[in-house]
């Protein structure tokens, strides 16, 4: 199916990656569908042009905007839905949906997470429980933050899909002068990947926390590198470039930016706080806790090593000392 030239495009989800994402769609466009669970914040947003509670710095022009908690209503108008909502609650949001509904629609996941429920990345989800071939779903990844999309500084992005031409329409919706975007045809390594980078930057923040310097963090950050590539490898093995900003871009911002959530959670956990405290305290979901259980899972099935994320494992999942664990786990990198 290829896509009409003026197709239109739905936000799925309310939080500060979706807002960041409805920012490009709507200047690129200037048309913009937009679902929101929560009335309140869609009706401060009709009145008041931003979002309360994500990214308030960032200003709509809502004359081109519908804005709607109208899912099925929402779908049913639009040709690409951009799914933008935590990993956590994709399933519950969208399980009711018939599957008549997404027939035809492609589909372009920023969710970053695993399905829980099923241990699936997105692709795999919308695949299997909604009968999306492939060439339809994509994948919008980093090196990004959507915190320094709402400030308007030099941001990279990579969409990911198996067809090249929706891969370049996605692009276009969100390149502008402050955003530069490649394609990439490695839907299931950039996706992985962009999961896998929350895990270790989970540890990156653990490290910090417990005290440890930039000297480790170097050390950590380098094997990291390479268990994503062994894991991806094993996963879906075709010829990639790790190296390259879809893969080591995003996993280096995810750990040491000062905006990563992941990195934030994990640094509470280094300090002593307890799993319910730290979350309590984020506010914002933190996708490597949730991702971590479900690729520990996939990581036995491929049969891969993985020393750091089983570290992550023990320690978020099994209340192993985060001390013993990152101290055992320095004894075995290089």
């Amino acid at each position: 199916m290829g896509l009409q030239e003026k197709s239109r495009v739905l936000v799925i989800g309310g939080g500060s990656w979706a807002t960041a994402l409805s920012k490009l769609v709507s200047e690129n466009t200037k048309e913009l569908i937009w679902w929101m669970r929560n009335e309140e914040s869609i009706n401060h947003l009709k009145k008041f042009s931003h979002n309360p509670k994500y990214l308030q710095s960032a200003s709509f022009e809502m004359s081109n905007i519908e804005l709607s908690s109208n899912l099925p209503e929402l779908i049913s108008k639009a040709e690409i839905l951009i799914i933008a909502i935590p990993s956590a609650f994709i399933h519950n949001t969208l399980k009711s949906l018939p599957k008549e509904l997404l027939k035809g629609k492609v589909i372009f996941s920023a969710v970053k997470g695993m399905i829980p429920e099923y241990n699936m990345i997105p692709a795999r989800y919308f695949h299997k429980h909604f009968e999306v071939p492939y060439e339809n779903i994509g994948i919008i990844c980093g090196p990004c933050h959507a915190e320094e999309i709402a400030m308007e500084r030099l941001s990279y992005l990579t969409i990911a899909c198996s067809d090249s031409e929706k891969a370049n329409k996605m692009a276009s919706f969100l390149a502008c002068r402050y955003v530069n975007t490649k394609v990439s045809d490695d839907l299931f390594g950039t996706e992985f990947s962009a999961i896998l980078k929350n895990v270790y930057a989970l540890a990156a923040g653990i490290t910090s926390g417990l005290g440890y310097g930039d000297n480790f963090q170097a050390v950590l950050i380098s094997s990291s590198i390479r268990e994503i590539e062994k894991f991806i490898d094993a996963v879906h093995p075709i010829h990639r470039d790790t190296k390259t900003s879809a893969y080591l871009g995003d996993l280096l911002v995810t750990a040491y930016s000062k905006f990563s959530r992941n990195r934030s959670f994990g640094f509470m956990i280094g300090k002593g706080y307890s799993l319910k405290t730290a979350q309590m305290e984020m506010n914002m979901i933190a996708e490597g806790y949730y991702a971590v259980n479900s690729l520990a899972k996939v990581k036995d099935e491929f049969k891969v090593e993985m020393p750091i994320l089983e570290c992550v494992y023990s320690i978020l999942y099994e209340n192993a000392s985060a001390r013993k664990k990152i101290k055992a786990l320095t004894e075995i990198l290089d």
